[in-house]
């Protein structure tokens, strides 16, 4: 069939790159074909399940025709290719990709986004060296998450959605989540909505369904514990806190960091990473949390009671932003933005403060790019990137940026 442009269509694709978003680039008669659940190499045939947008289409696979050497079984067969794209269960679209290159094709994103949107050149490229690392876990990045949501369907079943659908996909294992999450499947509300499994590293397991609520519960990095809301923003992987915490601490330079400026943590959330500034400069270090979730502010108070100089604000980032007034000498800035990033307004808030050096945390490689781009208009660049797969069988991933002036 030449030229398809109906949904439903077959093709056959051979498959050039990877892009970001989790999908795979093809391309058919000169339109481009983004395309799921395969990876670089392979030649798939594929079904088209969008052709609205006129310059591309999007597919996804159907059976591999000839696979890459880096395919292996599917880490979920509820995602398997095996079975029909539109029963095949989202949010493990790297489940099929042996680690290592699951990695790698992380990396190829990063250097993507920061060459394209980020529009660094090959040498500030080779100086960043950026590369995406394994983190603490087991080896084929199963049982990784420590929080993960399902739905249930209008008949009582309950699993993830279908990829970019609101279809249930029954499923009865997540071998994605710890062992714990995985236990409470059996006894899942079967209440229509959504529904939130969480373990705790200091409690016992639970689901909570919609519209309920929770005691909030307590997390423990080391010797510290944080308390925070059930369904409160926190990092899934169960080593995920202790990496980060350990690199914003590397990332930040002790040359520049003064224990008594006027420290900024910015979309803070219940104080991990001000406790990370307050664990290098000691019980007098001035910081100042700020985060939008008034919950999530409160328990950041209570989680930063042994720093005397910490303080905590329930506002937007952009509105105390906008509400500063004169510069912060000597402060380091922590950002750890949503996926969506910070954004020019908050970039030239922070800039305008003067600060000695910013941290900035980033889920979404593409966002930080662009803020990174932004930052640079301003004479600020990286001075170092480091990358870790904290989301193994997906595509997402961490990246932690020190910036400096100059």
């Amino acid at each position: 069939m030449t030229d398809p442009e109906t949904p439903g269509d077959l093709v056959e694709l051979d498959v050039l790159r990877i892009a970001h978003g989790g999908v795979a680039v093809a391309e058919h008669e000169g339109r481009v074909v983004f395309v799921g659940d395969t990876l670089p190499g392979e030649r798939v045939l594929a079904r088209l399940s969008d052709t609205t947008h006129g310059r591309f289409f999007r597919a996804e696979t159907v059976s591999v025709l000839e696979a890459s050497p880096d395919r292996r079984p599917h880490i979920w067969s509820a995602a398997s290719v095996d079975r029909d794209p539109a029963d095949r269960a989202g949010g493990a679209e790297f489940g099929h990709i042996a680690p290592e290159r699951q990695r790698a094709l992380k990396t190829t994103v990063l250097r993507d986004a920061l060459e394209r949107t980020g529009r660094m050149d090959e040498a500030q490229l080779d100086a960043l060296d950026p590369q995406v690392r394994a983190v603490p876990g087991l080896p084929d990045g199963t049982r990784s998450r420590t929080r993960i949501r399902l739905h249930v369907d209008d008949d009582g079943r309950a699993g993830p959605y279908a990829a970019r659908t609101r279809h249930v996909v029954a499923v009865d294992d997540l071998p994605l989540g710890v062992s714990e999450l995985e236990d409470l499947l059996p006894s899942v509300p079967r209440r229509p909505g959504p529904v939130d499994l969480v373990a705790p590293s200091a409690g016992t397991a639970f689901a909570l369904p919609n519209g309920t609520t929770h005691s909030p519960v307590r997390e423990r990095i080391g010797d510290r514990t944080f308390v925070l809301e059930a369904t409160g923003f926190w990092q899934v992987h169960p080593a995920a806190p202790a990496v980060l915490t350990a690199a914003v601490g590397a990332a930040i330079d002790p040359g520049l960091f003064d224990p008594r400026a006027g420290n900024l943590d910015l979309y803070g959330g219940v104080g991990l990473l001000a406790a990370a500034l307050g664990d290098l400069g000691g019980p007098t270090t001035v910081v100042t949390t700020v985060e939008a979730d008034r919950r999530a502010s409160r328990h950041a108070r209570e989680n930063l009671a042994d720093w005397r100089g910490a303080r905590t604000v329930g506002a937007r980032v952009d509105v105390f932003l906008g509400r500063e007034k004169g510069q912060r000498p000597g402060a380091t800035v922590v950002l750890d933005p949503p996926r969506s990033g910070v954004g020019r307004a908050v970039v030239e808030g922070v800039v305008a403060l003067a600060p000695a050096q910013v941290v900035y945390v980033a889920c979404d490689p593409v966002a930080l790019a662009r803020d990174l781009a932004t930052f640079a208009e301003h004479g600020w660049r990286p001075r170092r990137l480091d990358a870790f797969d904290l989301f193994p069988n997906t595509h997402h991933f961490e990246v932690v940026a020190a910036l400096a002036q100059g």
